[in-house]
């Protein structure tokens, strides 16, 4: 079992920044964690992964080049760093763990483990 908890969540304006961090209990029974997000209406959506071993990262269009995803393994902590938030960023944001291979990172299916979220509101 790996238990995780996201913190960081918050509102800001739109062009502001925020660092999203996740806390897990353990990285031995995960290859790889990754952010989500899911806006009211809407799938949820892969924003960023990391794998533990040599972290490679992995972005979702709609992200890249403002967003930035990093690990501590000393800490088992994950962190998304949020830059020029947008208001269509605004959503639930979740971390994940799991053993996902490299094509199916966006996939929600391919994690075992999720934290419980934490708001991010993008205002205009």
């Amino acid at each position: 079992q790996v238990q995780l908890a996201e913190s960081g969540g918050g509102s800001v304006q739109a062009g502001g920044s925020l660092k999203l961090s996740c806390a897990a209990s353990t990285f031995t029974d995960s290859s790889n964690m990754a952010w989500f997000r899911q806006a009211p209406g809407k799938e949820r959506e892969g924003v960023a992964t990391i794998y533990h071993a040599g972290g490679a990262t992995y972005y979702a269009d709609s992200v890249r080049g403002r967003f930035t995803i990093s690990q501590d393994n000393a800490k088992n902590t994950v962190y998304l760093q949020m830059n020029n938030l947008k208001p269509d960023d605004t959503a639930m944001y979740y971390c994940a763990a799991g053993r996902a291979w490299s094509w199916k990172w966006s996939n929600p299916d391919a994690y075992n483990y999720w934290g419980p979220g934490t708001q991010v509101t993008v205002s205009s």
